[in-house]
């Protein structure tokens, strides 16, 4: 396993501006109604409850914590979460794993799930998505202990969201499957990669999927306002025959089904980790034509049942433990500059972080919100 570039670490720093990342997440905790109701509820940072130590009596007399679409292979959150149940008296029910950000998304906004014992307690979203949640009321505004830690162009002013874990669009490839493995979104296009290029889920729900389409376009005249050549490159994709409509995964990667997929690095990188004892040499790129990065969001539920369990879910996954199980995913954190700086970063695994050349593009919230409704009304047209 590789990636392709010259070997430059990108942190926090370089990533600035990026608010985002496709992924998922949401959560859940303790069966009493009285939840929202609770002083956890309403408290702002764990020094409005007394305190850290308060804040884990709280969080572990609820008992429990949900989550949602939180796969265990994406950016190391199997460790995150058994870390995290290790630390605390609390059990995380991470509902469907392998689901999307619009899934993670209505499941939070699902008016019978409010005030209910099942309802998710934290999200991890895209940052469009994570808009979506804002603009529907969804969001407990919440300060970690490392708030300060986090530049200021990576959370929100009031604390409603922040960037969590990113990296950028990247190709990963079956170097036994494939005699040549693509480098470049150009390359994708070649007949030799006949039925052999796939996504990580559906661009209209999934995040990556959607970040994916407008790396895509960048890399075909299309802009952070234009994601249009985007669709119009899957489009072609699809007519050359080139395009595999199943959602690229751990496993159908392992059964030859998605030989090659089109994800985030840390998540191409992770596979590559994994496959390799099973005789797959999955080679990793990052498309110097469509050099694209961003975020995902941590954000706690309004409506959390689990009020205290979801505030301290953010404060573990901030802390230098979460964020150092982040970089062992091959993801960016967004303390990495402050960790680097305090010397509590992981030099073994900020090491293992591929480097990159040039500088990626970072769209704004206005311009990914405008993305994914250009891809959301056409992307059926395109691979249909």
């Amino acid at each position: 396993m590789k990636a392709h570039h010259p070997r430059r670490v990108l942190t926090a720093a370089a990533l600035v501006g990026l608010t985002a990342l496709v992924a998922t997440g949401c959560g859940s905790a303790p069966d009493n109604a009285g939840g929202q109701n609770s002083k956890a509820a309403k408290a702002e940072s764990a020094a409005d409850l007394g305190g850290m130590e308060k804040l884990v009596a709280a969080a572990e007399k609820e008992g429990k914590l949900n989550v949602y679409a939180l796969a265990p292979d994406w950016a190391n959150y199997g460790e995150m979460i058994a870390a995290f149940e290790k630390k605390y008296a609390i059990e995380v029910n991470n509902e469907d794993p392998g689901g999307s950000s619009q899934g993670a998304l209505n499941a939070a906004a699902k008016a019978k799930r409010k005030g209910q014992a099942r309802a998710v307690d934290a999200l991890d979203l895209g940052t469009s998505y994570m808009q979506d949640a804002k603009k529907q009321g969804l969001l407990a505004p919440y300060r970690v202990a490392g708030w300060d830690g986090i530049p200021d162009a990576q959370k929100q002013p009031d604390a409603s969201f922040m960037n969590n874990y990113g990296g950028y669009i990247s190709i990963g490839c079956d170097a036994k499957a494939v005699k040549n493995c693509p480098e470049t979104f150009k390359d994708l296009l070649k007949p030799e990669y006949r039925n052999k290029v796939a996504l990580n889920g559906d661009p209209t729900e999934s995040s990556s999927a959607l970040a994916a389409v407008v790396a895509a376009s960048l890399a075909s005249g299309g802009s952070l306002d234009d994601a249009q050549p985007g669709l119009d490159f899957f489009q072609e994709l699809k007519k050359k025959g080139n395009f595999v409509p199943a959602k690229s995964t751990l496993a159908t990667i392992q059964q030859g089904e998605t030989p090659i997929s089109i994800d985030w690095d840390y998540l191409n990188l992770g596979y590559g980790e994994k496959l390799k004892p099973k005789g797959v040499d999955w080679q990793v790129a990052v498309p110097s034509d469509g050099l694209y990065s961003r975020y995902y969001n941590q954000g706690v539920n309004k409506h959390a049942p689990h009020p205290a369990a979801a505030r301290l879910w953010l404060e573990f996954v901030y802390s230098p433990e979460g964020q150092n199980i982040w970089l062992k995913g091959f993801s960016r954190p967004a303390l990495l500059d402050a960790m680097q700086k305090d010397g509590t970063a992981d030099k073994a695994a900020v090491a293992a972080i591929p480097e990159v050349d040039g500088v990626p593009e970072e769209p704004t919230v206005e311009q990914e919100a405008k993305a994914k409704e250009t891809v959301v009304q056409g992307w059926g047209k395109a691979v249909s």
